[in-house]
């Protein structure tokens, strides 16, 4: 397998091909990453991080100064080519696969015979047999793994990333994987390279289940998150503590309720159902109905706020947490910095952000950077405290922490 592999490229630094490139690397496979980002090449060229992942920093480090990591703006030719690069949905909700064709664009003058192309990119059935369709554009004299599958020059293959953001080195390693071929001699191409870093099973199939099954890991949990978020707004109106119903409900040997939130944000759970959507409108009945609960779940958290600035002559609020998930620096499709940039553009008073894991805002707030706080003076400050995020610095915090407080704690920290 060594010798099938012993270089790989990487397109995408970042939070999954940056880990996906370092692992590999640790695997002793000389490993190149591609990003048009100048200052990620650089920094990760140093042998540090541009992005906040546990361990992530030591394992970078060590590949690089062992010379088996390095980044790069320039594709070169490689035996496999991973592309892992957003996948985001246009205004619309349609799916954007732009990122995706800009990548292979940039690839395709040096693939090479035997080649093998993985998609990690999570990404709406068809895609990546629309990888070979583009190919063949791109590349005229290569034979794509289409009509001509056992002729084909290269080898084509989707395998959805599955990994929990801060367990994503563990994850990357442990974890099961999918991975469909648009031929089985593309699947089995592609799953003797990620039998050189998976111990996790590799499971075999097409490259449009393959694609299925990672949109409908995402959709189950939309679906059940929404029921959570929407039993909130019930439990709200009818006086009763969502947390202690959800704690007593579960009990029950079937039962398993998810805990509700200020809305649902990340790169997969807030984006993916809606790829499903995309494909079939007329169908997907559920899946859309459980988008639009989560969607709406922030407009109205933002209205409990106004309520509770009401309350004050001067309303300082200070938003705890930025981030679409605990613990994490990823702001992406994050439903708390979507809070907190409407209860400012709504002058609702004095806004304070706390967010521990970032040093500035991203470039839609980068002019409120002043408003960017820490927690103990925000916790002085402040007369409403709205809990955005379980961050652990947050859930370190006893009840008389916030004893004076107005708190809206979408999180249950306070129970």
């Amino acid at each position: 397998m060594l010798s099938q592999f012993s270089k790989v490229s990487v397109i995408g630094l970042g939070y999954i091909g940056l880990p996906t490139a370092a692992v590999i690397a640790s695997r002793g496979v000389e490993v190149v990453g591609v990003d048009v980002s100048e200052h990620a090449v650089n920094t990760i060229n140093q042998g540090k991080i541009h992005i906040v992942e546990p361990d992530l920093d030591m394992l970078v480090q060590a590949a690089v100064t062992t010379g088996k990591l390095r980044a790069s703006l320039t594709p070169e030719p490689a035996q496999a080519f991973m592309i892992a690069v957003p996948t985001p949905f246009k205004e619309n909700k349609a799916p954007d696969l732009s990122y995706i064709r800009a990548a292979l664009e940039n690839i395709a003058p040096v693939i090479e015979k035997g080649n093998l192309i993985v998609l990690e990119s999570t990404s709406p059935v068809g895609t990546t047999e629309q990888i070979a369709e583009w190919l063949r554009e791109l590349r005229p004299d290569l034979k794509v793994p289409l009509d001509q599958s056992d002729v084909a020059d290269v080898f084509i293959a989707h395998c959805p990333e599955r990994v929990l953001p801060g367990r994503v080195l563990q994850e990357l390693v442990s974890n099961d994987r999918i991975i469909g071929g648009i031929t089985e001699r593309c699947a089995d191409k592609a799953t003797s390279l990620y039998q050189l870093f998976v111990r996790g099973e590799c499971l075999r199939t097409n490259a449009r289940t393959a694609e299925m099954a990672k949109l409908t890991e995402n959709a189950f949990r939309d679906v059940n998150i929404a029921f959570a978020n929407e039993l909130s707004l019930i439990c709200d109106k009818l006086k009763i503590n969502v947390w202690d119903l959800i704690k007593l409900s579960n009990r029950h040997p079937r039962v398993n309720i998810l805990s509700p939130g200020p809305g649902v944000g990340g790169h997969c759970i807030a984006v993916d159902p809606w790829f499903i959507v995309d494909s079939a409108p007329e169908l997907a009945k559920l899946i859309r109905s459980a988008r639009e609960i989560n969607d709406a779940k922030p407009h109205y958290v933002i209205d409990k706020v106004k309520e509770a600035a009401d309350q004050f002559k001067r309303p300082i609020i200070a938003c705890l947490g930025l981030a679409f998930k605990a613990d994490i620096d990823d702001l992406r499709e994050s439903p708390a910095l979507d809070i907190a940039e409407h209860l400012i553009n709504d002058n609702v008073g004095e806004i304070l952000l706390v967010e521990p894991n970032i040093q500035s805002l991203p470039k839609r707030l980068s002019q409120h950077n002043d408003k960017l706080t820490t927690l103990p003076k925000a916790l002085e400050r402040a007369n409403v405290l709205v809990v955005l995020v379980d961050h652990r610095q947050f859930k370190a915090l006893h009840v008389n922490d916030v004893a004076t407080k107005v708190v809206i704690d979408t999180r249950g920290i306070f129970g």
